[in-house]
């Protein structure tokens, strides 16, 4: 049985496709294009509050950072209107012949107001400073969680998500709330902070032009609320035609071979260009709307700015506003918009930190594998019987693979299982190693069920070559040692001449300190196959499993290694899984599986003299006849 699964198409992260434009005067604003919503927001802020409760203490403090950083901020621009009302009262007095500037009064005010700023950046500073740190300390504590989650998960969740699917929760989910958490955090209390603050101190300036600003403001508001409904779905298939054209290339580059065989390069460009068209469409809308946000709310700014300028003049030659009141007035007004599209994009900002969590905690909440018995049993014997009986499983339930297998094994046989493809063969393997657990009967190694094992301790008591080759990206010698990482390198070397690898590994640059790439690719298959049969003749197993074990090697090396294994299997109980019965001859006993049941069972010689199924099967690989 072979696992196939299709490429996945990485999942665009949406992570605030943002929309910049100055506020009523280059205030900068910022509002978030809204991405997936989260099914349950309160469910999963409850749950993501759950991981910051450990540091609510020092959120808390963070937060009196900002309300403090926040304050010395606003009330700067009314301490600079009062130093002009100074300098204008001196100049007066000084042509009236009344006095003259008083530029050390001026001077202490202006040294306050330093001090004002210089605390504002150090609370500022500490605030993200320790933000930061909280945001990865709940970062390093959901990515923690995921990876202890991922070993904890039955083998029946990864036949149903794909590998990218995982990976995008553990990267892209995890970046998400982080960087949006860390953003909300801080910034909810600091906009509502200065909002209020600004307000209260433009009120205490002049009621009037205060009125006339929030006029303006809300045109303003109410622009871009528009642009930004009308943005959303364009930046959202921007998202989605960036996930496909990135989902594409990606298929294409890791099948470059399967495409220039097939000649598949004109269809692949063009169905490229056509994904590419769709993102083309989708992206300039978004960015030619957010685009325009920019020359409106500075129309709307500069509107205000006349607005206040022609009603502050009037005040002012009333008496009822200085000249320095309507500097700190403007002032506020230039960064007033800031906080207020901060507020608004907050709730965005929320959203997607939801979406994200929400992924992340359906993940965590995945039903786990069935737990480890507590007490368990000593780890079996390799010198022990293993006893199929009346064995039914299905990868789904209501379509089984495995009707009813029963077979018994006794200590130190060469057990070869034989049959077409999808008979279940090695479905029976992944089952002793109890990577799934059968519906119904039993398998037991010695007198004990293997369900009262610890499922570490039955899995190191086989050593498992595969038809898939794993070896990952390091030096040859470290993919040998991998079963026995203190092994020395005499060991490996030796482990590697029973192999029949020795040889070529020394005609590579730098031999067994060779580095192997991300896909293994700058080696053979058939080299990467030997490799593994390597790792597990040094891991030197109680018992064995071979699935296809020289499938990708020539047949000159497929008779050495045979011989190798033929001395590694010596007193061990040994699991063949083979397709070419020309390498089964010699052994103790050959269960033939016709869909998912025992129809013939004996040693080679036996079966061919009953001309049954086996036989049909051994003369069609050498007579071509079909079954």
């Amino acid at each position: 049985m072979s696992d196939t699964s299709n490429n996945p198409v990485p999942r665009a992260v949406n992570p605030s496709a943002t929309m910049r434009g100055p506020g009523m005067g280059g205030g900068p604003g910022r509002f978030a294009a809204m991405g997936d919503k989260a099914k349950n927001f309160k469910g999963t802020m409850k749950q993501l509050v759950n991981y910051l409760k450990p540091y609510m203490g020092t959120i808390i403090f963070v937060w009196i950072l900002a309300i403090a950083s926040t304050i010395f901020t606003i009330v700067g621009p009314r301490i600079m209107g009062m130093v002009t009302d100074e300098l204008v009262a001196g100049v007066t007095r000084h042509f009236s012949g009344t006095g003259v500037i008083d530029f050390q009064k001026i001077a202490s005010i202006l040294f306050m107001l330093l001090g004002f700023y210089i605390v504002s950046a150090l609370c500022a500073w500490l605030q993200n400073f320790i933000m930061a740190s909280v945001s990865m300390k709940v970062t390093y504590a959901l990515r923690d969680n995921i990876s202890n989650k991922i070993h904890l998960l039955p083998f029946t969740y990864f036949d149903t998500v794909t590998h990218g699917e995982v990976l995008s929760r553990l990267t892209n989910d995890v970046d998400t709330v982080t960087q949006t958490l860390n953003m909300s955090l801080t910034q909810i209390i600091t906009s509502i902070c200065s909002v209020v603050g600004i307000v209260c101190i433009m009120f205490s300036v002049s009621w009037i032009l205060t009125i006339v600003t929030l006029m303006f403001l809300s045109l303003s508001i109410l622009a871009i609320t528009l642009i930004v409904r009308q943005s959303q779905k364009f930046f959202r298939g921007q998202q989605r035609n960036l996930g496909r054209v990135n989902g594409h290339i990606e298929e294409m580059f890791s099948s470059h071979v399967v495409v220039k065989a097939f000649s598949g390069e004109e269809e692949s460009i063009g169905t490229f260009d056509s994904f590419n068209t769709e993102l083309y469409h989708s992206a300039w809308k978004a960015n030619f709307l957010s685009g325009i946000m920019m020359p409106i709310t500075g129309f709307v700014g500069n509107l205000t700015y006349v607005a206040i300028c022609v009603f502050g003049g009037i005040l002012a030659l009333r008496g009822s506003i200085t000249i320095g009141g309507i500097q700190a007035f403007l002032q506020y007004v230039r960064t007033f918009n800031q906080p207020i599209t901060n507020i608004a994009n907050i709730s965005n900002i929320l959203q997607q930190t939801a979406a994200a969590a929400e992924r992340v905690f359906e993940f965590l909440a995945v039903p786990e594998e069935v737990p480890d018995p507590v007490p368990s049993k000593p780890a079996p014997s390799p010198a022990s019987h293993v006893i199929f009986d009346h064995v039914r499983f299905g990868y789904d339930p209501a379509k089984p693979i495995i009707r009813d297998f029963s077979a018994s094994i006794e200590p130190g046989q060469k057990i070869a299982i034989v049959g077409p493809t999808g008979a279940g063969k090695t479905t029976i393997v992944k089952l002793l190693m109890r990577f799934y657990d059968v519906n119904s009967g039993s398998i037991s190694i010695g007198q004990d069920n293997i369900k009262e094992f610890t499922r570490n301790d039955l899995r190191t008591l086989f050593g498992m070559v595969l038809q898939d080759t794993w070896l990952f990206s390091g030096t040859i010698a470290d993919n040998i040692r991998y079963c026995n990482l203190n092994a020395p390198d005499s060991k490996v070397e030796e482990a590697a001449k029973a192999a029949q690898v020795d040889h070529f590994v020394r005609t590579l640059p730098g031999g067994y300190n060779m580095v192997l790439n991300e896909e293994s690719d700058n080696i053979s298959a058939g080299q990467k196959q030997l490799l593994t049969i390597a790792r597990v003749i040094l891991e030197n197993p109680g018992m064995l499993i071979l699935d296809e074990a020289t499938s990708s090697v020539d047949t000159r090396t497929e008779r050495l290694i045979q011989k190798a294994m033929d001395n590694l299997m010596k007193g061990r109980t040994s699991f063949i899984i083979a397709h070419r019965l020309s390498t089964i001859h010699n052994a103790d006993l050959i269960l033939v599986l016709r869909d998912g049941d025992i129809v013939e069972q004996g040693t080679h010689t036996e079966l061919m003299e009953r001309k049954g199924f086996y036989n049909q099967l051994y003369n069609s690989q050498f007579a071509g006849q079909a079954i």
